[in-house]
C-alpha cells in the first residue's frame, strides 16, 4: 500500500495500447517513461499519459525514476533489452515469450538472480477469472483426479490484422512461440509442470500477404512452422494434446478442455482474462456454468506488472520469468521432437504459482 512501482516502458508498437489501458487505472502502478525506435511512436504515448517522459533507451535505462522495465520490444531482443535493464538494477516485466530462445532466457534468470532483481512475464491473461476458476475447480477435485486436456488455437495467420506482421514469422515466431505461452502456461498452472513432449509440425505456404494497413499488399517469407501439435507429459501423469496454427480458417472446438476421472472442464479462452467455466460431471445429462470464484476480477493486460508491485518473499510474483522459462523450454523441445521425430524429456521444471484468492486490483 505504498508508493506506486515507476514503469518504465520500452517499445510502443500494437501491444502497448493494452498495456496502457491498465496502467493508466491501476494505483500500484505509474507509467513515468516511453522508449522506443520510433520516436514518434513513444511521443504518441504522452497524449495518453501526460505525466511520462519520452526518452531513448539508455536514459530510460539510466532513470533513477525507473523501478521496473517493461519490455514489449519483438522477442528477438527481449533478451537484450532484458539483460540491459538487469545490469542497470532495474526489475523487468516482459512480453512473451520470456526470450527468443531458452538459451537466452536461462541466461536472463541467471542475471536476474546475481543482480537480486526481479523478472517476470506475460501471459498474466492466467490470473484472471477464467483461468483461475477452472484452477480452483482442479484443485477442489470437481472433476476427480485429471487424466488428460486438450489445448487448440486455430487462426488464418496474424496478417490479416496486423500492420507489421513479419516478426510472427521469423525465427522466435510462429503459432507456437507467439499463441502457445497463453495454452502452455494456463495447463502448467492448472495441472503443473511437464516433463516429457511428443511433436509434430509444419507449414502449408513459404509467403504471406499484408491483408491491412499502409503495407497492404506486401509479400514476405514465411522461416516457421505454421501448425503445430503436440502430446504433453505432465508430472503426475495428465496428457495434454495441443494444436497451435496459423495455416486454418477457425475451430469451434474448446479452446482448452480438462478431463477428470468424474467429469470434465470447459476451460475459457487463455488469451483473455474472464469467459465462462462449465462443468459436466459424470452422470450428469448437461454442463454447469460454475460462479466466478478465483482471480483478479475485471481486469487486462497488465495485472501481472501489479501483481509484481504487491509481491512478497512469502507470496512471490505468480507471472514469473522462472514460469515463463519453463513454458519457453517445453515449446523448444516441442519443435526439436516434431523435427526428430522423438519424443523428448523437458529438463526444466517449475513449481505452480500461487493461486489467485477472487479479488480486485487497486484502481486510482
Amino acid at each position: 500500500m505504498g508508493e506506486p512501482l515507476r514503469v518504465g516502458m520500452v517499445g510502443a508498437g500494437a501491444i502497448s495500447g493494452a498495456y496502457l489501458d491498465r496502467l493508466t487505472t491501476l494505483a500500484d502502478l505509474e507509467l513515468v517513461a516511453v522508449a522506443d525506435l520510433v520516436p514518434e511512436r513513444a511521443k504518441a504515448v504522452l497524449e495518453r499519459v501526460p505525466t511520462a517522459r519520452a526518452v531513448s533507451l539508455d536514459e530510460l535505462l539510466a532513470a533513477s525514476d525507473v523501478d521496473v522495465v517493461l519490455n514489449l520490444t519483438v522477442p528477438l531482443v527481449h533478451a537484450d533489452v532484458a539483460l540491459r535493464a538487469i545490469a542497470a538494477g532495474k526489475a523487468v516485466y516482459g512480453e512473451k515469450p520470456l526470450a527468443g530462445t531458452a538459451a537466452d532466457a536461462a541466461t536472463m534468470l541467471a542475471a536476474a538472480e546475481r543482480a537480486d532483481v526481479t523478472l517476470g512475464c506475460a501471459p498474466d491473461t492466467v490470473l484472471g477469472t477464467g483461468v483461475q476458476t477452472a484452477r480452483r475447480a482442479v484443485d477442489d477435485g470437481l472433476i476427480g483426479a485429471p487424466i488428460a486436456a486438450t489445448a487448440t488455437m486455430v487462426t488464418p495467420g496474424h496478417e490479416a490484422w496486423h500492420p507489421d506482421p513479419e516478426f510472427y514469422y521469423q525465427p522466435g515466431g510462429g503459432p507456437l512461440l507467439d499463441m502457445g505461452p497463453y495454452y502452455l502456461t494456463a495447463l502448467i498452472t492448472m495441472l503443473g509442470p511437464v516433463v516429457r513432449v511428443t511433436g509434430a509440425a509444419g507449414r502449408t505456404r513459404s509467403e504471406r500477404v499484408i491483408a491491412s494497413g499502409p503495407r497492404s499488399g506486401t509479400v514476405f517469407p514465411v522461416d516457421v512452422d505454421t501448425h503445430v501439435t503436440g502430446v504433453l507429459e505432465h508430472h503426475g501423469g495428465v496428457l495434454s494434446t495441443i494444436v497451435m496454427s496459423f495455416d486454418a480458417v477457425g475451430s469451434r472446438a474448446s479452446r482448452i478442455e480438462v478431463h477428470g476421472e468424474s467429469g470434465s472442464l470447459v476451460v475459457p479462452d487463455p488469451n483473455h482474462f474472464g469467459g465462462d467455466v462449465a462443468v459436466r460431471r459424470l452422470g450428469d445429462p448437461d454442463w454447469e456454468t460454475l460462479p466466478v470464484s478465483a482471480g483478479y476480477r475485471d481486469t487486462g493486460r497488465g495485472c501481472g506488472l501489479a501483481d509484481l508491485a504487491t509481491a512478497t518473499p512469502q507470496r512471490p510474483l505468480r507471472a514469473s520469468g522462472a514460469l515463463a522459462y519453463h513454458v519457453l523450454d517445453v515449446m523448444e523441445r516441442l519443435l526439436e521432437s516434431a523435427h526428430t521425430g522423438t519424443r523428448l524429456t523437458v529438463d526444466s521444471t517449475v513449481e505452480r504459482p500461487e493461486p489467485v484468492a477472487l479479488q480486485e486490483l487497486r484502481t486510482r
